[in-house]
């Protein structure tokens, strides 16, 4: 089980997929969750809660992706369909608990790079460490995994050489899906690039970038835009340095300073609604998948 997100989450990768969806498939995601987690600085400090900074980044698409908190909502709605199915041919499934509200990251918390004071005071570019709860779920669901055996995986996911889900997941997953009307992820995605990219052609968005850059170089970091500064090779090591704490410090005081947030997500804003406009049918069913999924997941979870 992993949270389904659509849209962009982490900005290290936007500079490669320009902000592009994904879709995850439950049976392949806790190996790469857990790679992922065992790359994540180990940072003994209190993990600070998402600033407000990235909760007020909101965007039209978000209307019609699924957030975070919401592909939570629905992926453990999906694991506990898994559960019923598994217990029912006598096998054990333990449930995941469901993590607080306030451990969700927001769905645009890196969208234009490090916001948050706080964040970048103690991970610098790196992506934060989960909070507690999400540290708690994701502990579980790992080791819940390591102990499932040969057949219990098949049964769970089905035969792992077979494109696609099978087993007790393909059936949770139609039953979450049942009702959707059908969509095109890969188009979605494309919108979201293509606005993403677009956002940065904007003649005030490019001003705004020069004037954040001119506030780097005065801190002493040399870089045209956000994204570069947070791509840089050098913050690759496993723990932030030093100078990268210092170098993410700075970016955002420069974005607070210079206003670039608010210009870029205001360009954003704009192509997005565009797009929502051109193509009312296909927003239509975007929302109306989404809206079934959700309604589906929160009766299963007895969340309304």
């Amino acid at each position: 089980m992993s949270v389904r997100v659509w849209g962009p989450a982490l900005l290290l990768a936007v500079a490669v997929t320009g902000c592009s969806a994904t879709a995850s498939d439950s049976d392949s995601d806790s190996d790469a969750s857990a790679h992922q987690r065992a790359n994540t600085p180990q940072i003994t400090k209190n993990v600070p809660l998402p600033g407000e900074e990235a909760r007020k980044i909101i965007v039209p698409f978000d209307a019609y992706n699924i957030s975070p908190a919401e592909g939570m909502t629905i992926d453990l709605a999906e694991d506990s369909l898994v559960g019923d199915c598994l217990r029912g041919r006598g096998m054990k499934w333990a449930a995941l608990p469901y993590p607080a509200e306030r451990d969700i990251e927001p769905p645009n918390r890196r969208r234009y790079g490090v916001v948050e004071p706080d964040a970048a005071r103690v991970f610098g570019y790196h992506d934060p460490q989960d909070r507690p709860s999400m540290a708690r779920l994701h502990a579980e669901r790992d080791a819940r995994t390591e102990k499932l055996s040969a057949e219990e995986q098949r049964a769970a996911y089905g035969d792992k050489a077979k494109s696609g889900p099978g087993g007790c997941l393909k059936k949770a997953r139609d039953k979450l899906m049942k009702g959707a009307p059908e969509i095109n992820v890969s188009l979605f995605n494309k919108r979201i690039k293509d606005a993403f990219d677009a956002s940065q052609r904007d003649g005030k968005v490019k001003r705004a970038f020069h004037a954040w850059s001119g506030c780097m170089k005065e801190a002493g970091f040399h870089y045209k835009d956000p994204l570069a500064a947070v791509t840089d090779e050098r913050w690759g090591a496993k723990k932030p340095s030093r100078r990268e704490i210092r170098a993410a410090r700075a970016d955002v005081r420069c974005k607070e300073k210079t206003g670039v947030v608010r210009i870029w997500m205001a360009a954003e804003k704009r192509i997005q609604t565009d797009s929502v406009r051109r193509h009312p049918k296909e927003f239509r069913a975007l929302k109306a998948n989404k809206g079934a999924q959700l309604k589906a997941a929160r009766r299963i979870l007895g969340r309304g």
